[in-house]
């Protein structure tokens, strides 16, 4: 009997054995509406994936999500919807492979959104964003110190319990044997997606995203780079967005609400014009994508619009990729701004290996601030030098650092309280802005 009873065990471990071995990363969460929340999976080869899911604490009670084959040519992801889901619940679920269950050492959980809208004050809620995601992979790294490290920071903002993360571009940095081929771009995707430390974190932690170079392209790509559609590609396959490009067009373009707040996700490569052409218009977003940012703007009551994009928007300094080196389309869209008397605009911006807080003040209106929050894991710049005339003092930091930006407050009474921590989740400096202090000087 006993004989038979060790078999069995054996047998019910081998089986859930090959099925973990059968998941290569996630499950991740992605966006989340009221009605419909977004989830990840990546499978070493060909299977069939699923995900149930509960109202927390009545895992009686479990609804399963459509059944997806994951297949080579997108690189063995699948997209899975939660779409029996009610507004405003907290939900357990666990990932299935060829029907069998996987079971992971750490918290599945995913949040919809509060209807609030007509009922009540707007939810509180809290976000964590920055840039700068570079893993170490020795043989396919530049000889030399390695640029990546301290990965403990993605442990510090699991520990820091956001609802969602807003990546801002660098999530992950191509190297030269990915740069021109479909399997090179996979690979290092499903490199960085695979780390262990980042699993957790995928688990249970919303995600959105941008692109900047080095998940874009090569270092400071742009346009001309022949391969876009397959890091767009790419893209789409890695993060679960809620729409990629606007007006029928390609690119990252995106936009999603968290309670009472907008986030407008910009692409700053795929239309971006080379900086060293002498005669062309100097863009970096286009016509049509300024034009549906402003239109945008123009319609939204929101406290708080987020303006998420690559690289810095007011630094003065002109190094790197600022767009103190683009000034004809940053003066257009900050003319815009003042034109259509649009308020609540606020800059969330990576890319430049140093965090800092830029305030432009403005003769009759709000000033408008350009949040910079970088490194996540890669290499670090002391860029304190830089002439940046517009840094608020005791802002720069030059090592691997994130931000968590909490909203808070009554409606018409919101509070933005950002505060950066270093790797180890120690507070490095905060900031707050009441909604009130971006409102039109006549408006106040």
């Amino acid at each position: 009997m006993k004989t038979k009873f060790f078999a069995a065990f054996l047998f019910l471990v081998s089986v859930m054995t090959a099925q973990e071995n059968l998941l290569k990363s996630g499950p991740m969460v992605g966006y989340s509406q009221m009605r419909e929340v977004a989830l990840w999976v990546q499978t070493t080869k060909p299977a069939k994936v699923k995900i149930a899911y509960w109202e927390e604490g009545k895992i009686s009670n479990k609804i399963f999500t459509a059944e997806i084959q994951t297949e080579k040519s997108k690189a063995f992801t699948a997209h899975l919807i939660a779409d029996n889901v009610e507004p405003g619940r907290k939900y357990e679920y666990e990932l299935y492979i060829n029907d069998k269950l996987v079971r992971r050492n750490y918290p599945l959980r995913f949040q919809t959104q509060i209807l609030w809208q007509w009922r009540s004050d707007p939810p509180s809620f809290s976000f964590v964003t920055g840039s700068g995601a570079y893993i170490n992979e020795p043989e396919y790294d530049r000889a030399g110190k390695p640029y990546g490290g301290e990965y403990e920071i993605y442990k510090s903002i699991y520990d820091s319990k956001p609802d969602f993360m807003v990546w801002i571009g660098d999530n992950v940095y191509l190297r030269e044997a990915d740069y021109y081929s479909k399997t090179g771009i996979l690979k290092r995707y499903t490199y960085q997606w695979s780390q262990e430390f980042l699993q957790p974190l995928w688990g249970s932690v919303h995600h959105y995203a941008i692109w900047d170079d080095h998940d874009f392209g090569p270092n400071n790509s742009n346009r001309s780079y022949t391969q876009k559609e397959l890091t767009l590609e790419a893209f789409k396959m890695f993060w679960s967005n809620p729409s990629y490009g606007i007006n029928g067009k390609p690119g990252t373009t995106s936009y999603f609400e968290w309670a009472d707040c907008e986030f407008y996700l910009l692409d700053n490569r795929y239309y971006r014009s080379p900086e060293n052409r002498k005669f062309n218009e100097r863009k970096i977003l286009g016509d049509e994508q300024v034009e549906w940012l402003i239109d945008a703007l123009t319609n939204s009551k929101a406290p708080f619009k987020f303006i998420v994009m690559g690289g810095q928007f007011l630094s003065t300094s002109p190094y790197s990729e600022n767009y103190s080196n683009y000034k004809d389309e940053q003066q257009k869209i900050l003319d815009l701004i003042a034109k259509e008397k649009i308020e609540g605009v606020i800059f969330l911006s990576g890319d430049r290996h140093f965090t800092e807080l830029s305030k432009l003040e403005r003769q009759g209106s709000y000033p408008i601030y350009d949040f910079t929050i970088s490194p996540f894991s890669s290499g670090y710049y002391n860029g304190e030098g830089e002439p940046n005339s517009l840094r608020v003092p005791g802002t720069f930091v030059a090592k691997r650092n994130y931000a968590k930006i909490t909203v808070d407050g009554k409606r018409n009474d919101r509070t933005l309280t950002c505060i950066v921590y270093d790797k180890d989740g120690k507070e490095v400096w905060q900031y707050k802005i009441h909604e009130n202090a971006l409102k039109e000087i006549d408006k106040k």
